[in-house]
């Protein structure tokens, strides 16, 4: 819907919870606010359950075609490492009237000790990393970043190769912190998840699925707001595995202690679902969540995004809800099909 304008259906899930009828305000397509009667202005109207925008908090927009995510039920995504040039160029087109992709929230680079992940990864193409060399550089690297677009800061805790010393890691933070910026931090392997809580990071790019982190770790995780982006089924892509078994039970201790999850796949990781996930919303109830959170972790920052429409309606009951989110579609402009 171009202009100002109200949508309609026979049900609305807002603030937690699904409403009989209601009506979102859209502005150029953007969720504007929420009434339980359509105001002035004009009026669409649709079957089923309206949504805000869902997200997926951990992609990488260069090893996955955005296209079909948005096609399947994705309104935004955050891109958590890539060439900044390229990702940049791509979030102003994806902001663009009609541009057919998920609206975008761009890391950049990501950051690393020299040598370290995923400079020697072949699918981390040069550009898409800065190797960061003392506390000074930090500051310097984190302003590169800033300057170029980036608008969160990905940074790497790997113990498979070379990693940040600690003060390092935390000079990195606070200076994003001094700038504006979220850091979020890629930490595989022991001792990581302490190094991200250590340097007060916001959040953590998957939930760790090496080892079982401590109980201690995780209640400081959660008692200083830290958030964790779930990313569970790139263990075994459906099927089970000692990775995501681990994943599932430090997650479950994490929100235990009072953290908070976003969703978000790793798209570009493996055989995943270009779109809405049921395996990873499956994998997230098996770790504790209710539909309701479910749908609070992908609706997080949900302002100024397209809506999301159900057209047989939203079910919140567990066997069924997540095959149900998975036919979610972003309402376009014009009527969606129907």
């Amino acid at each position: 819907m171009t202009g100002a304008g109200w949508l309609a259906a026979d049900s609305l899930w807002w603030d937690g919870r699904l409403h009989t009828g209601g009506a979102l305000e859209l502005r150029d397509g953007v969720v504007t606010g929420m009434a339980a009667e359509p105001g002035a202005g004009p009026l669409r109207r649709l079957s089923g359950t309206l949504l805000p925008g869902l997200c997926d908090f951990h992609v990488h927009s260069a090893l996955v075609d955005l296209g079909a995510v948005r096609a399947g039920g994705i309104a935004a995504v955050w891109d958590l490492g890539g060439v900044p040039a390229e990702v940049t160029a791509l979030r102003d087109r994806a902001a663009g009237p009609g541009s057919g992709l998920p609206r975008m929230t761009v890391a950049g680079p990501f950051l690393t000790a020299p040598g370290g992940y995923p400079s020697d990864r072949s699918w981390a193409p040069p550009g898409s990393w800065r190797e960061v060399h003392s506390a000074a550089d930090a500051t310097e690297a984190v302003g590169e970043c800033h300057a170029a677009g980036s608008e969160l800061i990905k940074v790497t805790a790997h113990t498979g190769g070379p990693t940040l010393p600690g003060p390092v890691l935390a000079a990195v933070v606070a200076a994003a912190h001094a700038a504006g910026l979220r850091v979020v931090v890629h930490a595989e392997g022991s001792g990581t998840v302490e190094a991200a809580v250590d340097a007060r990071a916001d959040l953590l790019a998957h939930t760790p699925w090496t080892e079982r982190i401590d109980d201690g770790a995780l209640r400081a995780a959660a008692g200083q707001g830290m958030g964790w982006i779930s990313t569970l089924d790139i263990h075994g892509w459906g099927r089970p595995s000692p990775e995501l078994g681990a994943a599932v039970d430090n997650l479950r201790r994490f929100l235990g202690y009072g953290g908070s999850v976003r969703y978000g796949t790793d798209l570009g990781n493996g055989p995943l679902v270009p779109g809405v996930n049921a395996r990873e919303i499956r994998a997230l109830q098996r770790a504790g969540l209710t539909p309701e959170d479910v749908l609070a972790a992908m609706t997080v920052d949900a302002g100024d995004l397209p809506p999301t429409w159900i057209a047989d309606g939203l079910d919140l009951d567990g066997a069924r809800f997540a095959d149900v989110l998975a036919t979610a579609r972003v309402v376009d402009a014009e009527p969606p099909p129907g």
